[in-house]
């Protein structure tokens, strides 16, 4: 694939920026004067096209919105920041592309990869080429169950169930006595399945009475569901669970309501719709869903100004709305900032190894775009999660949220060293 520079200003704009970082050293903010002119090169592994292409942009566009602010206040320890883009598609090419940034174009940082199944396949690569590497979506997960418990150089995003932990508690929160039948229609893999599992679990911990009715399995990318419909509609459930959350889910919510599956009878449960949000329409999407959005509401009403500015810049740039993936490129990009000049005041303002900046990420805390969020020791990402019911009652022609629930997602990942589902049975777990 094609590599992309980026560098996120006009050649005007990186001058001045230049500039400024000299007028920094001047002031005695103390960072390394031999390190100001040499820029810091961040490689981006995103999916660019196919059904997560849409994803990976929402992506790339935080990280460039990061990195834009970065350096228009005198860049990471005195250096701007510069993106070398390469696209993330299968787990063998994404695996080279990131032997690549590291030996060929020598980045200092490695950040993204959204899907899991190529994240667990790079993990070992990571460890192996000792090369400081921050995922956005990606974990080191096989199931639910850690590859890799203590890493040395990768850092993890939240655990993949977190929003399936959320959006079961909601499940139960706003629908309990409303349903006896559930089905779920999933996509065939690990994050599906764990998915699925874990709301069977949570209803099992609560004492909610539930029958399976129906259990419908679509490969990945899979844009023909009316098989499935079919299944699902012959199966009457009270309540669908699904985690669908690329290009498949608006088309398998259009044709649900085509077949009288959305007309406000049964109960939904997407934790991880908000991936799809501004394809939600409210024509077929029916209103009170529980609907995950994972670590950003671009509607949110009690929004940072920290977010306000992103989802304006994103609106007029772009003429779109943010999903997640957004928050969750420009958090990497902040720990990594942080952690950098955190080990550069440790070292006296000499420039760090990236044993260093490692030491310095672990605990570090950080104002993301959803809310804030923290790096923990054993290279675990904790953040703001927000889900809550689609409402048509809004100025768009896609559903929001309202209510909306807010959780941090140390009440929904398990803690450090612990099993998934001993957690699931013993955790302090409040509604």
């Amino acid at each position: 694939m094609k590599k992309k520079l980026i560098q996120n200003e006009s050649r005007r704009s990186v001058i001045k920026g230049i500039g400024a970082t000299s007028l920094l050293a001047a002031g005695g903010w103390g960072f390394p004067a031999i390190a100001q002119n040499i820029p810091i090169k961040v490689g981006i592994l995103a999916p660019r096209a196919g059904i997560a292409g849409t994803i990976g942009e929402c992506g790339l566009r935080g990280a460039m919105f990061a990195v834009e602010k970065i350096n228009k206040t005198g860049g990471i320890g005195g250096r701007k920041v510069e993106l070398i883009v390469e696209e993330e598609t299968n787990a063998k090419d994404t695996t080279e592309r990131f032997r690549k940034l590291v030996l060929q174009d020598k980045v200092d940082c490695v950040q993204g990869i959204v899907s899991s199944g190529v994240s667990l396949a790079m993990s070992p690569t990571v460890e192996e080429m000792k090369a400081l590497t921050i995922y956005w979506d990606g974990t080191s997960q096989d199931g639910v169950k850690e590859t890799i418990p203590t890493p040395k150089y990768l850092f993890r995003s939240t655990d993949n169930e977190c929003e399936a932990v959320m959006a079961s508690l909601l499940a139960i929160k706003y629908y309990k006595g409303k349903f006896a039948t559930i089905a779920g229609i999933n996509p065939d893999y690990s994050y599906g399945r764990n998915n699925w599992a874990a709301f069977q679990a949570l209803l099992k911990r609560f004492g909610i009475p539930h029958k399976v009715v129906a259990e419908q399995w679509p490969k990945v990318g899979t844009m023909d569901l009316s098989s499935n419909i079919a299944a699902l509609k012959a199966a009457k459930p009270d309540l669908i669970f699904s985690s669908l959350l690329f290009a498949d889910l608006p088309v398998f919510m259009q044709n649900a309501h085509a077949a009288g599956l959305a007309n406000g009878d049964i109960k939904y449960v997407m934790p991880a719709a908000g991936f799809q949000q501004t394809l939600m329409k409210k024509e077929f999407t029916p209103e009170g869903m529980v609907f995950g959005l994972n670590t950003l509401d671009f509607n949110y009403p009690n929004a940072s100004p920290l977010q306000k500015e992103f989802v304006q810049f994103y609106y007029s740039k772009y003429k779109d709305y943010p999903n997640w993936e957004a928050d969750r490129a420009y958090f990497a990009m902040q720990i990594y900032k942080a952690g950098t000049e955190k080990a550069i005041k440790t070292k006296g303002g000499a420039w760090p190894k990236t044993e260093e900046i490692i030491a310095g990420i672990e605990g570090i805390e950080v104002q993301s775009l959803g809310g804030p969020g923290r790096m923990r020791g054993d290279h675990i990402a904790e953040q703001t999660f927000y889900q809550g019911l689609t409402t048509h009652k809004n100025k768009y022609d896609f559903v929001t949220t309202n209510p909306v629930d807010k959780k941090f997602s140390s009440e929904l990942q398990k803690p450090p060293g612990m099993d998934f589902w001993q957690w699931i049975d013993t955790a302090k777990i409040t509604l």
